[in-house]
This record gives C-alpha cells, structure tokens and sequence, in this order.
C-alpha cells in the first residue's frame, strides 16, 4: 500500500533533516513549483514533495472523478503521503487551494500537523454579498469551466497571465502555461470546478495548528480583503502581506517567500500580525 501511494502521486524525498516539510501545489501544478523555494529547506528539513492524482507524474490510472469532485478527496491523498511515510508534526505548506487542502487535511488529523503555510489560500472564490467578497459571480467561473472544455489551450494562456501577475516577466506565466498543458484537460477542469466552487470559510475556525497566512499584493485571484478574512477567521494565526505580486511567490519572488517562512519557523515574528485567542496583538 505505502509503494501504491509512493507511485501514485509520484512522492518524492530530500533534506538532511528529521523535521517533515510536505509542499503542497496549487491548482493545475505539479510539485516543480516548488523547486527552488524547498531546495532552500533541504538541510535543516525532511522535504517531501508530491503530484496531485492526474498533475505532474502522478498515477493516472489512480484516478477517480467520485473521490475528487471535491477538496475532501485530495485532503485524503495528503493524509495518505503523511501515513505512507509516517510523518509526524508535519509543517505543510501550500499555494492557494493546496494551503485549504492542506487545511481540510489538518482537521481530519491536527495531531500529525505542527504548523499550516498558506499562500494566498481563497476558503470562498464566489462573492456572497454583504458579508463576502471571495473576487468572482457564479457566471464569470461558469464561464471559465467553459473555456477549458471549448479552448483549452487559450484558456491556459489566458489564466497563466492571470494567475501569475507580473507581466514585466513573460517567462513566468509562459512556465505556468506549460504546466497547466500539462494535465489532462478533463481532470483539470474537474479540480478547477471542485476548487472555484468551494465555500470553506465555516472550516476555518475548527483549525487548531498554528497556521501562517502569506497574502500577496495585487494579487486577482485572492485579494487581501480574502487573507484578511482567513486570518481573521482562523485561530492561532498570523498573517503577512509580501511586498510579492501576483499569486505565485513561490515562483515569481521566491527568496521573500522563503524568508517570510523561515522567520515564521524561527519564531521571529515582530513583523507579522498574529490572532491566538480571537484578537489581533
């Protein structure tokens, strides 16, 4: 079973040390992503990096559109990397819906977590008026479900730009482009539909391991009022608005992005804003 899951979603470990940092890709990514922010953790951590069932060299075959119509299904598959490897006090980091993944993970089993990074992660990408703005109506992400079946192609082209921000760059949303080419186009557009239309803002106050929100600025996909919402939501958390653009500073400014967590891991947080028991100090 443990060489099953290995092969599914093509897990791989690195590092010199015994502390487990598992990272966690965004939607239509594969664990690449990662590459340069997780090299930097490899002599201090125990870094595992990992596909999502259908993404990067993941099992296909292992595939199942029941199991991953929703978060839930990929929140298992983290939970079986961790039970594969026999992970303990687990730091997941995660981009975007992999910090809810990661989330959803952690409330099935906090005691196998010790912390919870999450960049630019959205609980709600529909707009629920007045008390929610999650960015989106229900007809532009309709629309967008749309243009992957129609155009999948063009609309890789398009949300790559979109997603990445930093237009003064055109390599970086060219290399978010090739990964979203990447994925199987049915089984892309089935997590986009699982991610976009999620409402997981009632989770958010059943987080009990201390979590990190990293929010980007000018960030389209998750704007600030969103990681404000998830900070002011989750307990134990901090937050940190990066000097970053975009929704990919992992890939775009990766050196902030390591910073910003290391000092996190260290404990120097005199520049984040922290919520341990319902107010801001």
């Amino acid at each position: 079973m443990n060489q099953d899951i290995l092969a599914r979603n093509n897990i791989k470990v690195k590092g010199n040390g015994t502390v487990p940092m598992l990272f966690a890709p965004g939607f239509g990514c594969d664990q690449n992503v990662w590459n340069t922010v997780a090299e930097s953790f490899e002599d201090n951590y125990k870094v595992i990096l990992f596909d999502y069932v259908g993404a990067g060299n993941s099992d296909l075959a292992a595939y199942s559109p029941d199991k991953y119509s929703t978060l839930e299904g990929y929140a298992q598959d983290v939970l079986d990397v961790c039970e594969a490897l026999k992970l303990e006090d687990v730091i997941l980091v995660g981009h975007s819906v992999g910090g809810i993944i990661g989330a959803l993970a952690s409330l099935k089993k906090p005691e196998l977590f010790s912390s919870l990074i999450m960049l630019g992660p959205s609980p709600c990408y529909l707009n629920d008026p007045p008390e929610y703005a999650g960015g989106y109506e229900k007809e532009e992400l309709t629309g967008l479900l749309d243009l992957m079946e129609k155009n999948y192609i063009g609309w890789a082209n398009m949300f790559a730009a979109t997603v990445m921000g930093n237009p003064q760059r055109p390599e970086l949303s060219a290399d978010l482009e090739e990964r979203f080419c990447s994925t199987d186009p049915v089984i892309a557009k089935q997590f986009a539909q699982a991610t976009f239309f999620a409402d997981n803002r009632k989770d958010l106050p059943n987080i009990t391991v201390p979590s990190l929100i990293l929010q980007c600025t000018d960030d389209v996909i998750a704007s600030l009022e969103v990681g404000r919402f998830v900070h002011e939501n989750t307990p134990l958390s901090s937050f940190r608005v990066m000097e970053a653009t975009g929704h990919c500073p992992h890939m775009s400014h990766p050196e902030e992005t390591i910073r910003l967590i290391s000092e996190y891991l260290a404990g120097d947080m005199a520049s984040f804003e922290k919520k341990e028991t319902g107010d801001r100090v």
